[in-house]
């Protein structure tokens, strides 16, 4: 039964019933309105807190899928570490033991992995710690593989250049010595001929009458060539080779030279003769090799002339001198 609404009316004293209005009718609207929508508001929440929509159903999944990934992705990356860190080690232990190069140092093959946090954008995500922890081993990954490729480029280039490196490296006696007799003094402390103290010798000595024709050890370019005879300390008349890949030879006592700075020699080639200039007690040759800038004992570049009995005779003789001529 629909409501009507009347009012009394004084004058002629009877109810009379009352028409809607545009504006009842509006504010009636508006109050339905409001009402329904509240109540929509409520059950939508109510649904969506309590119950999933298909659509909802399906994201789970394929976010529960992607998490899956997620670890296997990291678990995978894990295992991809582990073997680029063996290439790594073979690659500083073996192959640039092979072509005598330096390792790479950690402080390189770690370069770049630290400084502004460039995940922040990750931070807000389900299951971030996961995201961030896979996404910077990627990045990590990927700088050391680009390191080591690089690294690989470079032993490459050595490969193909070993040829010219075997003849760079000092590898035969500097003066002739077959029978070994000319060996004198090699590395380690020795009593100085002239201040009679111990001292480190900083490779050996071949004695030899003055004039005697002193080889290049290798392939190289004459990067020194100095001294004076009337000089009494020092090395006297003396000759640098510098022969690339790290190593530079010394030639000390000299009677004369047979080169000139900057010039090309190949190993074998006279470069000089042996003399008894600078600080020297007796004609000789003082002989060292130089690895990156440091001493390091000739004895163990006779490869080319020597057999390993011949090295064992070598060493002996001159371990067993206590003092040097120089």
């Amino acid at each position: 039964m629909v409501k009507r609404n009347y009012k009394f009316n004084p004058e002629t004293l009877s109810y009379e019933r009352i028409g809607l209005n545009t504006k009842r009718l509006i504010g009636r609207f508006l109050a339905y309105f409001s009402s329904s929508l509240a109540l929509a508001l409520l059950i939508t929440f109510i649904i969506l807190t309590y119950f999933e929509t298909p659509k909802m159903k399906s994201l789970k999944r394929e976010n529960q899928r992607l998490l899956t990934q997620y670890e296997l992705m990291e678990k995978d990356l894990g295992t991809v570490e582990k073997v680029l860190t063996e290439i790594q080690q073979r690659d500083d232990n073996i192959y640039r033991v092979i072509f005598e190069s330096e390792p790479i140092p950690s402080s390189i093959r770690k370069a770049g992995f630290g400084g502004a946090n460039k995940y922040t954008n990750l931070e807000n995500m389900d299951n971030a710690d996961l995201v961030i922890r896979t996404a910077a081993k990627l990045d990590v990954l990927l700088k050391e593989t680009y390191i080591q490729s690089k690294s690989y480029d470079e032993v490459m280039d050595m490969a193909l250049s070993k040829e010219k490196m075997l003849a760079s490296i000092p590898a035969i006696q500097p003066v002739s010595n077959n029978d070994l007799k000319r060996t004198a003094s090699g590395w380690g402390y020795r009593i100085h001929p002239i201040y009679k103290i111990k001292k480190f010798h900083y490779g050996m000595d071949f004695t030899a009458p003055t004039g005697t024709e002193v080889y290049a050890t290798g392939d190289g370019t004459v990067s020194i060539v100095k001294g004076t005879r009337r000089s009494k300390i020092g090395f006297g008349l003396e000759i640098k080779i510098d022969h690339g890949f790290g190593y530079e030879t010394l030639y000390g006592h000299l009677n004369g030279f047979n080169v000139k700075e900057g010039q090309k020699v190949k190993r074998g080639d006279v470069i000089g003769y042996v003399g008894n200039t600078g600080g020297s007690t007796a004609p000789h040759l003082h002989y060292e090799i130089h690895k990156n800038g440091d001493p390091v004992n000739p004895e163990f570049y006779y490869f080319k002339d020597l057999s390993p009995q011949d090295y064992e005779k070598m060493v002996a003789i001159s371990s067993n001198m206590g003092q040097s001529f120089d």
